[in-house]
């Protein structure tokens, strides 16, 4: 790219897909025109094509557009107003396979007083005879400045792998306001305070000058047990090691130190997977540790099937066993997660219920008469530019009343009589800990456990 071109932020979508993506908080100083390019492609089922709409602030309205078209064989041109200027085609799914649509979007004088203008160049790639070009001007009849802008799949998902950039333009000649200082991660962004690289998968964090950072690293939540016996349920997934400089760290402990990087050295960073959540004794696993630099934190425990809960960053739940005893949540893993709750000595019948798993912020609670425990509470921390909780631990389960998970992702446990509710996983990029499942005999439902959600690392550094 040329040097006043200045990567403000990336994107890129993760496994779960994406129906849309933003870009916020972009700076209104120190660049004159803005950049936008895409490399996309859409799981709109049995079509060629999907296309791409393009939201200024949000807005959908005063846009108005013409656009050149050409498939290979013929052209053509619209004219349009619309709910959201059109930009192009992008790939779908009976296009060729594993091919990215490539779309440029040019927005100068973003930040003026005047109507915004911008054009688009897209490109659909399909190694056959019928492809799409596509040249678009847009016209956003307001004057406001542009501080966000959405990307919208019409049809269908962004696919995983699908990357944005955006890139702010500065003035030939003058050195840009604002720049970011290392390369890596899914997302990189600026409030204009922070940078902030947010990594969703494994990669390297390489800083261009001597950086003192914060970070946020989370592992990988435990799965959740299930039973396939009668009236039994396992204990719910315990959520993955939280260490944090920003705002709390998990387990109680004190705020960990920042790190001091050197310039031009490829910094390791491991996102942890979750914990796999099963029904079969053996199956069940913990969390995975997310690593950067010398930080790790452990993975989530997983879930007790009929008896103890495991250790791990945050403990799991206890399961209920065939015999009237108490069992015993797994233990977390010192300033970075909490013990996992408890299970009742009912035994194997209508009471039986399994423990929440720990949390970042709180313990599990404990299983009580038909009743799940609650999964541990996770923490909320700032250190990406808003407030969002982390590593919540899962919601044991019971046959009359589920727990619920924790708050930062974690599972609900399942609930086997009357209205039946399956466990559900961890949520992805929380390192919440996984519902615990079960069998009410009555119903003969087998219910395994729910995953672990995976881990997230977050590194901020100041602009």
């Amino acid at each position: 790219m040329p040097a006043n071109f200045v990567l403000l932020e990336k994107i890129t979508v993760g496994a779960a897909g994406a129906s849309s993506v933003t870009f916020s908080g972009i700076p209104q100083t120190g660049y004159t025109d803005l950049v936008v390019k895409c490399s996309v492609r859409s799981d709109r089922a049995s079509s060629l094509n999907s296309y791409m709409r393009l939201y200024p602030n949000g807005s959908s309205t005063s846009i108005t557009l013409r656009a050149l078209t050409g498939n290979g064989s013929s052209v053509g041109s619209q004219t349009e107003s619309a709910a959201g200027a059109y930009v192009g085609e992008i790939n779908a799914i009976t296009s060729t396979a594993s091919t990215f649509s490539s779309v440029d979007i040019y927005l100068p004088n973003y930040a003026g007083s005047t109507n915004k203008s911008y054009s688009v160049d897209a490109v659909m790639e399909n190694n056959a005879t019928t492809a799409y070009s596509t040249l678009v001007a847009d016209l956003w009849s307001n004057t406001s400045a542009i501080t966000s802008i959405q990307l919208l799949d019409a049809l269908g998902n962004f696919v995983q792998g699908s990357t944005f950039y955006l890139y702010g333009v500065a003035k030939l000649g003058t050195t840009p306001a604002i720049s970011p200082y290392a390369t890596g991660g899914d997302t990189i962004m600026t409030d204009g305070t922070y940078w902030y690289h947010t990594f969703l998968s494994s990669g390297t964090f390489t800083p261009a000058k001597g950086l003192s950072c914060d970070y946020l690293v989370v592992a990988g939540g435990g799965g959740g047990a299930g039973n396939n016996n009668a009236d039994s349920y396992g204990g719910a997934g315990g959520a993955g090691g939280l260490r944090s400089t920003v705002t709390a760290t998990g387990g109680g402990g004190s705020l960990e130190s920042k790190l001091s990087l050197a310039s031009a050295t490829a910094y390791t960073v491991t996102i942890g997977a979750g914990g796999v959540g099963s029904e079969i004794d053996g199956l069940t696993t913990n969390g995975s540790d997310s690593v950067f630099s010398t930080i790790t934190s452990v993975g989530g425990g997983k879930g007790g099937r009929f008896g103890n809960g495991f250790t791990g960053g945050s403990g799991s739940g206890a399961g209920s066993s065939f015999t009237s005893v108490a069992h015993t949540g797994g233990a977390g893993t010192a300033n970075q997660g909490y013990a996992g709750g408890n299970s009742p000595a009912t035994g194997q019948d209508a009471n039986a219920s399994s423990g929440g798993g720990g949390g970042a912020g709180a313990i599990g609670s404990n299983g009580t008469n038909g009743i799940g425990g609650n999964g541990g509470n996770g923490i909320a921390t700032v250190i990406s530019g808003s407030s969002v909780s982390y590593a919540g631990g899962g919601g044991g389960a019971s046959r009359n009343t589920q727990g619920t998970g924790g708050t930062g992702g974690g599972g609900a446990g399942a609930k086997g009589t009357g209205s039946i509710t399956k466990a559900t996983n961890g949520t992805v990029n929380t390192g919440g800990g996984g519902g615990g499942g079960g069998r009410d005999s009555t119903i003969g439902v087998n219910c395994a456990g729910g995953n672990g959600g995976s881990g997230i690392v977050i590194v901020r550094y100041a602009v």
